[in-house]
């Protein structure tokens, strides 16, 4: 189980599971976003993210493929704690790792979106990259594969 918390404190959430897989997205999108070399969102079911204060505002976000995201940010300090794609629409959550409470329990399964890197950046060893992105049933456990495919049923 994993906490986290926005910046002031004011929305504090939990994440009842592990994360189905971690992303380090370095598009320049989530480069833009984020401020930074790339965005690392722990992919989770979003009835297993359980909110225990506050209430999130939602702010629809332009997105590379047109069809936005959803990104829920405290109403006060405006700092990003998890998003909703369309693909998997309310059904998987994207939580922002670096708003836990201990982020390092969550490093990145995958590096993606690295043609786009920035090139001061150095890739880790042992951690998959690609160049855009990538095929689940490659990379996800088979664990991960089944909780995704059970939810996607629903």
């Amino acid at each position: 189980m994993h906490e986290g918390r926005c910046t002031c404190g004011k929305v504090r959430y939990r994440m009842t599971d592990r994360p189905l897989f971690t992303h380090a997205c370095h598009c320049t999108w989530c480069q833009r976003e984020t401020g930074t070399a790339h965005a690392l969102n722990a992919m989770i079911e979003a009835d297993k993210v359980e909110l225990l204060s506050g209430q999130p505002a939602e702010v629809l976000t332009p997105s590379s493929s047109g069809k936005g995201q959803t990104i829920l940010r405290c109403p006060d300090c405006h700092v990003a704690l998890w998003s909703y794609y369309p693909g998997a629409g309310r059904k998987i959550a994207f939580v922002r790792v670096g708003t836990l409470d201990d982020p390092g329990a969550c490093p990145p399964d995958i590096h993606i979106f690295t043609s786009t890197k920035l090139p001061w950046y150095v890739l880790p060893d042992g951690v998959p990259a690609v160049p855009g992105y990538y095929d689940r049933n490659v990379y996800w456990s088979a664990g991960a594969l089944a909780r995704c495919d059970a939810l996607l049923a629903r």
